[in-house]
């Protein structure tokens, strides 16, 4: 398996942040071959981090493809900051 984090700083309204990604985020990276689960936290103070985990890398980096479309076309205001992005492959998991 092959997992992609983001972490967003500067989020100016989580709660629109996360309604948004719930209703048209989710449902793209469902479509994605290898779709595992994905996760979109808040941390706090303005910080978001989302988690994608796919049965391969391929999986992965359509990902973050489609997650830097969504956020240019849809969330740009709302994640005003790049992300950071850290990618590889799961070695443990529960």
């Amino acid at each position: 398996m092959y997992a992609v984090m983001r972490r967003y700083e500067g989020v100016t309204d989580p709660a629109d942040a996360g309604r948004r990604v719930d209703e048209g985020f989710v449902p793209l990276l469902r479509q994605v071959p290898g779709f595992v689960a994905y996760y979109w936290v808040d941390a706090g103070g303005g910080v978001m981090v989302s988690t994608s985990v796919f049965e391969d890398r391929s999986g992965a980096d359509e990902s973050v493809r489609r997650a830097a479309d969504f956020v240019r076309d849809t969330l740009g205001p709302l994640l005003p900051n790049p992300p950071q992005v850290t990618a590889g492959q799961v070695v443990a998991a529960g």
